[in-house]
């Protein structure tokens, strides 16, 4: 195992570009760990070597997951984020409690948390829908990546309209959270429910819109019409 964890990061740095690690930490407020590799060729490599990975044990592929988190670089994490929806049949229940403590104790930057949630998380949940509750409560935690993970690992089976009462949970308990990253975690949950579900996400930013962040409010109404941006933008 450790021989495709070393063949892997050689490969990472074998395809560093230069104008992408010019550009690479403008994108976070907090200071990130990186090599400076294209996103589209960091998941054409995880590809290459998973063909290999997926003969492994499970207990094998989750202590690689684990180490590439560990290592604390971004790619390596993107890694892991095309590796485990390609595994997802052999999932079970249990895995989400791994899921959680990999967030709380790996996950630093949006993107790390957004990769991750987006589609590992966001397939499990389809996977496992009687899961959602444990996700919603995630957004009860202090810790500020779990928070924008129990908003964003909702955001793909809410472009499918799923999980509409539970991203209202969700952004009942984030309404008034003071960071940024969870504003627009949540703020991005309601514009994807929006897309299926627009007259509700409209009444519940309407019913909210004096307590929401404007942040928050403003991903939100992304995909509405004009007027009904105009009416909950409006400060009366």
């Amino acid at each position: 195992m450790n021989s495709i964890i070393n063949d892997l990061r050689e490969e990472l740095k074998a395809n560093t570009d230069s104008q992408t690690q010019k550009s690479f930490q403008r994108f976070f407020k907090e200071e990130v760990k990186y090599y400076g590799v294209k996103v589209p060729t960091v998941y054409k490599i995880a590809k290459q070597y998973w063909k290999q990975v997926k003969t492994l044990s499970k207990q094998e592929i989750f202590c690689l997951c684990e180490q590439l988190f560990a290592s604390n670089y971004t790619e390596e994490a993107f890694v892991v984020s095309s590796w485990l929806p390609e595994y997802m049949e052999n999932l079970v229940p249990s895995d989400l409690a791994t899921f959680k403590v990999w967030i709380e104790k790996y996950i630093n930057n949006w993107a790390k948390c957004d990769g991750f949630c987006n589609h590992t998380v966001g397939d499990f949940l389809q996977k496992y829908p009687h899961l959602v509750g444990e996700v919603v409560g995630w957004s009860k935690s202090d810790n500020r990546w779990l928070k924008r993970a129990s908003a964003v690992s909702l955001i793909v089976p809410a472009k499918k309209g799923c999980f509409l009462q539970d991203a209202f949970e969700i952004c009942d308990l984030l309404l008034t959270d003071g960071d940024d990253m969870v504003q627009k975690g949540y703020g991005w949950l309601l514009k994807e429910e929006s897309r299926m579900h627009q007259s509700e996400v409209f009444n519940y930013v309407m019913k909210n819109r004096k307590s929401m962040p404007r942040t928050a409010l403003r991903y939100a109404i992304e995909l509405m019409p004009k007027e009904l941006k105009a009416q909950a933008m409006r400060k009366d």
